[in-house]
């Protein structure tokens, strides 16, 4: 577990690289195994490359997607609908996992 600082993480690749690069590894990993590993892939490299963690308070965060996320998956025949669900679940497990990660959760 890392100490956290709300002001640091206003500059949060600078204070924390390494964990968030970690969360984002261990949500992927776990989805990897659970979901289509194409659309797993897919949105890790062409939707959450993009994305912007805040901190919002009292131990939330928040995962910013970059505009039209369900458009920017290129080269999978998968339903828009599908994609949006998977990206909601992993959006949410990143937004869980930060929690976790600085200790706001168990």
């Amino acid at each position: 577990m890392t100490d956290f600082d709300p002001e640091k993480f206003e500059d949060k690749y600078v204070h924390y690289f390494n964990e968030l690069q970690r969360a984002y590894k261990n949500v992927f990993n776990r989805l990897n195994e659970e979901y289509d590993s194409e659309l797993i892939h897919a949105i890790d490299q062409q939707v959450l490359n993009e994305s912007e963690p805040f901190y919002e308070g009292d131990g939330e965060f928040r995962v910013e997607l970059p505009e039209n996320p369900t458009d920017r998956i290129q080269g999978l025949l998968v339903k828009d609908e599908k994609v949006e669900e998977v990206l909601d679940i992993y959006v949410e497990q990143i937004e869980e996992e930060l929690s976790r990660l600085f200790g706001f959760r168990n």
